[in-house]
């Protein structure tokens, strides 16, 4: 094992002197740097020492400090409990105050915590950052890493990184591993880097090396996988891949583009955005948010349009589109045809049998994989639950951050197999398409749109 480092800056007239130890190849933390990566496998001692420096550092001098994670529903989720068990460690708790939702130190040191996804107001409101820590950063999207990292700008700010990798694709390790930006140290660490890793856990990677050593490449060493265990598009996702299928997808202006969504305002609303040419399927860009009214996804149909040149075609939403909303006496469905819409619902179909759909249409899609990017997320992160009895993989998909774009890509799938139906006005007490809607509607029920 490497030997530990020891740190112990300088620090404020108002903190007690500290000294640390830390795994050497963590030494870099206390090096200026705008980009401080850390990855690897578990046990490697990455958020605790990211905590004793940024702890070490914030007693030395006054720094506003975010830390940051994909999702957040309340400050349990973040590193909170965290930096206060290492205050407690390191002697600081004379010094910092820990508070419910923030940690203060008596030089005016402040650490904030947020999530990142569908928060991009707040996020914005934090340019005086001096240092961002993303913790678990593997699941962070390209939306959201495209609204953090220009908004930590104060001179000499950093954003610190650390995250266990485990897709190759995934946006955190594409951006900061695959291609590190300018000014940037990316180092791996490991369990055997870590001087204090428990002998009882040492054994543990052993016997996981000599059981499953693919296994252990991953959990232990950090190593990426081709797709996720349980991911239920794992062999689409590789033919994708393999013949170049992620790819830059041209926009023909001459043809219309259909959208395709899954609905959510507690949860989250998805959006792909589809072209058909020719016997292809071009999948031009995918959009995602939550705590909105459908009100800002029309918004969104109107803003591509005017920024991409998108003429629509026809509007797919699910049946839950179609029940009445408290908020505005009327359906999904009805909002979308008045703002001059042609709306499809798609045909009711189990999840298996969309998943099913899914893999057919799957061979014939081109996606853009920079307009794309959150939606191949999701989809290379769907995978199936795990039975707590059977600790094997059940039949039914995960209902996680990664199911509702892969849900909107299961109705892309449905909807796209259905005839087409002669262009349709906008809904009239003649027209025979919103009759027949009228009919399968009265047949069908849906879950609600949350209002």
């Amino acid at each position: 094992m490497d030997p530990s480092a020891t740190a112990s800056p300088s620090p404020s007239s108002t903190a007690p002197a500290t000294r640390a130890e830390f795994p050497r190849k963590l030494a870099f933390l206390f090096q200026p740097k705008r980009y401080k990566i850390a990855k690897g496998g578990r046990g490697g001692g990455k958020s605790w020492a990211f905590a004793r420096a940024l702890l070490i550092l914030g007693a030395s001098r006054k720094l506003r400090i975010l830390c940051a994670r994909e999702f957040q529903n309340s400050t349990a989720d973040s590193v909170h409990a965290l930096l206060k068990d290492q205050i407690e460690k390191l002697g600081l708790d004379g010094f910092y105050e820990v508070q419910q939702t923030r940690i203060i130190g008596a030089n005016g040191t402040e650490f904030s915590f947020e999530g990142l996804r569908h928060n991009v107001t707040k996020i914005k409101s934090y340019e005086g950052v001096d240092i961002c820590w993303v913790e678990e950063a593997r699941t962070v999207s390209k939306a959201s890493w495209d609204v953090l990292i220009p908004t930590i700008r104060k001179p000499g700010s950093e954003i610190w990184i650390s995250f266990n990798p485990e897709l190759a694709d995934d946006e955190t390790y594409k951006r900061f591993v695959k291609h590190p930006p300018t000014n940037s140290v990316v180092e791996t660490i490991n369990w055997y880097d870590n001087p204090w890793f428990p002998v009882e856990l040492q054994q543990e990677a052993k016997d996981l090396r000599a059981r499953d050593p693919i296994a252990y490449e991953t959990v232990w060493e950090g190593h990426c996988k081709q797709v996720l265990d349980g991911a239920i598009f794992s062999n689409e996702i590789l033919a994708a891949t393999r013949t170049g299928r992620f790819t830059s997808v041209p926009f023909v202006p001459d043809l219309p583009v259909h959208v395709f969504s899954d609905l959510g305002r507690a949860d989250k609303t998805s959006m792909w955005f589809v072209q058909v040419v020719g016997l292809e399927f071009r999948l031009l860009a995918f959009y995602e948010n939550r705590g909105f009214f459908w009100e800002h996804y029309l918004d969104k149909l109107r803003a591509l349009k005017e920024e991409r040149g998108y003429s629509y075609g026809e509007i797919w939403l699910p049946h839950d589109a179609q029940n009445e909303l408290l908020a505005s006496k009327r359906t999904i469905e009805q909002q979308t045809r008045d703002a001059g819409y042609r709306v499809r619902i798609v045909p009711k179909l189990s999840v298996a049998g969309g998943i099913d759909a899914a893999r057919q249409v799957f061979g014939r899609c081109f996606f853009d994989e920079d307009l794309c990017a959150d939606g191949l997320q999701a989809l290379r992160n769907y995978r199936y639950e795990v039975d707590p009895a059977t600790q094997q993989f059940s039949k039914n998909p995960l209902h996680d951050w990664a199911s509702h774009g892969a849900d909107a890509f299961r109705y892309f799938a449905v909807g796209i197999a259905e005839p087409r139906a002669p262009a349709e006005p906008v809904s009239g007490p003649n027209d025979v398409y919103a009759r027949r809607r009228r009919e399968r509607s009265s047949s069908t029920s849906g879950s609600g749109w949350a209002a």
